[in-house]
């Protein structure tokens, strides 16, 4: 099952990273990157996704702000420098929380995650 996803982070490395990491699994379609929230939020209303990367920090509005915005629960990956999260993270269901820097094999696992989410529910 292909899964749409995008990745919400201010910083373009990190960015980079999750880009460079989901083009090795291929059933992550990654339709877009932003480094702006609020373009994100109006992105996520219009397309439906399945699977949202975003970081914690950001200008404007937090990752945990945006996820509590959203119209819909798409699966969420938090991507972040912050341990101290973590817990405000899955009491928002996420699926998994990532440290960053973010290691091929802690992404790997996460999406793979993800995947068996998708397919039990």
């Amino acid at each position: 099952m292909l899964l749409k996803s995008i990745a919400i982070d201010d910083e373009p490395p990190a960015l980079q990273v999750i880009k460079e990491h989901a083009a090795k699994r291929p059933e992550l379609q990654l339709l877009h990157l932003f480094d702006d929230a609020i373009a994100a939020i109006q992105f996520i209303k219009n397309t439906p996704v399945d699977l949202i990367f975003v970081d914690i920090h950001m200008p404007d509005i937090s990752g945990l702000e945006l996820v509590r915005s959203l119209p819909y629960q798409p699966m969420i990956i938090f991507t972040t420098a912050y341990k101290n999260f973590a817990y405000e993270g899955f009491e928002l269901e996420a699926v998994d929380y990532l440290l960053k820097p973010i290691s091929f094999e802690r992404f790997n696992k996460a999406s793979k995650k993800q995947s068996i989410t998708t397919t039990t529910s």
